[in-house]
């Protein structure tokens, strides 16, 4: 092996200072990654790139180069010598070498860079076809402009709204309508437009477009929308929607980057499958009762929709901000991009490695890959750079982290959570708000800091920087090594329980606020006939029943507190009660209420419970169809009994009675009958 490289799990992987900017102490490293000492490289990129171009093509297994900046001369230099495989890279010099406290950095290079080495799991993906047909609506001449200039490689159709006054050139090659858009609908490559009043374009026109006289509604199918009316945008979350631009028409910048973007959006694409639904254990909704709503809530783009008691996700309409996933109590929805064990790996794996290698008091700064490598960029190269003790924790998007990932990020070591947001997309957080919220709230009741989870929703380079260099939190003594499978409830279960233990002032019930996902059910014995209808209803088997007496059970890990027990409850004496049981109480099953069966009076079979039964016979007392007791008895017997008695018995069980003779008009005038004659 090269001498400018360090085997990392397994991954020969190539380190270098970056002419001396980004200083590396090669023997600390080799020690801290259990390797003989490196001699990082100088400019790898430049005239020492020879030294991977020897060493690709003996290359015996996976490859990494801790350099993201000049990763596409790598890729080329791989691709021209036949490398079969796929390189890796890490940035090592903006997140950790560029850093006024470089010198105390290599244990985060060590978690870094192992980190790397790491192979995520493979992702499932969405094809969308795009033909090029493209609809342009407008409300000036700019639209015409735009539809000229897309004409010659796109195929165009051009709608201006009702009493727009254009010109249109000489010759064209686009087709144009006068119309109103409304709604739209569908994704890139398959859009539907609804327009109102259309009209097509009369060609005899002689100054402004005319357009016919007799419209009617109707919709245009399109691959790609190009929306330059200035006005509220056709659906939610524009920027997300792949395929429809709406920039702003008084930019130029912003519409010649659209009409850039329109040409090159013409073939086959492929996005991933962001998320994955698991309809048996969602809390949505049972037997038309409605119960969490979070997702639906948070949803941005309208990627979510009810269908019947489930819910369907459209992959090419989600843009992948992950709050559905983030938010779901169940784990009914989980992300894929990816999922949220590899996450938690990483988060194992960067503090094992960082505190292995000497490191103390690491936080974890979360952060997207545009705006969160944008902004640590900007903090290196013009400002101090990050603290040694921050390591950046990429994620595709930051409302993917939730509950989940913060809690085992403390369990294992991080002594703070910074999640770096978009100022620009504020009010897309409220999902991360409350997780923040939820997770700090906790925290704080077990004697932490009540700032464990921060946000950091800044754009100024300096203010982030002062605020990942403030005051830490204090570090828990003993870090966790749980792994990190099994379902998500699970896992928040080993975390918290490994918080708990450890915690300043470890409370044992920890009231939390109302809507939070853990808790217990209450339930009112006097009122309750034990009907069992709450069982049926709950999605996560919280609440069972005894196959061998009657006894309503109850798990409080199980329960997410989605109250759909509460809504179905006929006798309404459930109440739900948000709250933290760290007693192996949680765990098992607790009996909330419980009664003698009932008897049957032919066989002495029990069945049912004596209230339930007693109950029905005091309310069907005195109806039509138990006017006579034997009926109102076979209410106290088994099926099996009651059926035998309703064959043995003549009886007819839905006679109500004789009906009372209909009188006519033509009776009262004939005399037939006066009023003070009986009606049988």
């Amino acid at each position: 092996m090269t001498k400018s490289a360090i085997e990392v799990n397994g991954v020969t992987t190539f380190v270098c200072d970056c002419e001396g900017t980004a200083p590396i102490n090669g023997n600390l490293l080799g020690t801290a990654l259990g390797g003989k000492s490196v001699e990082p490289a100088t400019m790898l990129c430049g005239r020492q790139l020879n030294i991977l171009e020897q060493f690709l093509p003996t290359a015996k297994g996976p490859v990494a180069v801790a350099c993201t900046q000049m990763s596409h001369v790598f890729d080329d230099l791989a691709e021209e010598i036949g490398y079969e495989s796929e390189l890796a890279f890490a940035n090592i010099r903006e997140k950790a070498g560029w850093s006024k406290q470089v010198d105390q950095a290599t244990p985060k290079i060590a978690a870094l860079l192992t980190e790397a080495s790491m192979t995520p799991p493979v992702v499932r993906e969405v094809s969308m076809d795009s033909d090029g047909s493209v609809l342009i609506l407008g409300s000036s001449q700019q639209a015409v402009t735009a539809a000229q200039r897309l004409s010659s490689q796109l195929d165009v159709t051009l709608v201006v709204e009702r009493g727009t006054e254009i010109t249109l050139p000489a010759e064209f090659t686009f087709t144009i309508f006068n119309g109103k858009p409304v709604a739209l609908s569908g994704h890139l490559g398959n859009f539907t437009v609804t327009l109102w009043r259309l009209a097509a374009f009369v060609p005899s026109s002689r100054h402004e477009a005319q357009f016919e006289t007799n419209p009617s509604d109707g919709s245009a199918e399109c691959a790609l929308v190009l929306d330059l009316r200035g006005d509220t945008p056709l659906i939610n979350a524009p920027e997300k929607r792949d395929g429809y631009f709406n920039p702003d028409p008084a930019s130029v910048v912003a519409v010649e980057q659209a009409l850039f973007d329109v040409v090159n959006l013409v073939g086959e694409f492929e996005k991933p499958r962001y998320v994955s639904y698991k309809a048996s254990i969602c809390a949505h909704n049972r037997s038309g009762i409605t119960g969490c709503t979070r997702c639906l809530d948070l949803c941005p783009t309208g990627a979510i929709t009810e269908v019947g008691e489930s819910l369907a996700f459209d992959p090419y309409v989600c843009a992948g901000c992950g709050s559905c996933a983030a938010a779901c109590p169940t784990g009914a929805v989980t992300y894929d991009l990816p999922g949220y064990e590899h996450a938690l790996l990483r988060l194992r794996t960067l503090s094992a490695v960082y505190h292995d290698a000497g490191g103390v008091e690491p936080s974890i700064l979360v952060h997207d890959l545009k705006y969160g490598e944008e902004m640590i960029s900007a903090i290196s190269r013009f400002g101090p750079g990050l603290p040694a003790s921050v390591i950046p924790f990429a994620v595709n998007e930051v409302n993917q982290f939730g509950q989940v990932e913060a809690f085992a990020a403390l369990a294992y070591g991080f002594v703070q959570v910074y999640v770096l947001v978009n100022p620009a997309h504020t009010e897309e957080n409220q999902g991360l708000v409350d997780t923040g919220g939820l997770v700090n709230h906790v925290m704080s009741g077990l004697g932490y800091e009540d700032n464990c989870l921060a946000i950091i929703d800044e754009h100024d380079p300096d203010v982030v920087a002062e605020r990942l260099y403030g005051a830490k939190n204090k570090p828990i003594k003993t870090r966790a090594s749980f792994m990190p499978s099994g379902d998500k409830r699970s896992l928040i279960r080993n975390a918290l329980g490994h918080l708990h233990e450890h915690a300043p002032t470890p409370e044992d019930i920890l009231p939390l606020p109302v809507s939070a996902p853990y808790g217990s059910v209450n339930i009112d014995t006097e009122g309750c006939t034990m009907c069992l209808s709450c069982i049926g209803a709950c999605p996560t088997n919280a609440l069972v029943e005894n196959s061998e007496k009657p006894q309503l059970r109850f798990r409080e890990s199980a329960c997410v507190q989605c109250g759909l027990c509460k809504s179905t409850c006929p006798e309404k004496v459930i109440s739900l009660e948000p709250r933290l049981n760290f007693t192996k109480d949680a765990l098992n099953l607790v009996v909330l209420n419980e009664e003698e069966p009932f008897e049957c009076i032919r066989c002495g079979k029990p069945f049912g419970v004596k209230s339930m039964i007693n109950n029905m016979t005091t309310k069907l007392e005195g109806h039509s169809m138990f006017s006579n007791p034997a009926a109102l008895e076979r209410i106290k017997m088994c099926d099996d009994c009651r059926i035998i008695a309703m064959t043995n018995e003549d009886t007819q069980p839905f006679f109500a009675g004789l009906r009372p003779k209909t009188r006519t008009t033509d009776d009262y005038l004939s005399g037939r009958i006066s009023d003070e004659d009986s009606e049988d």
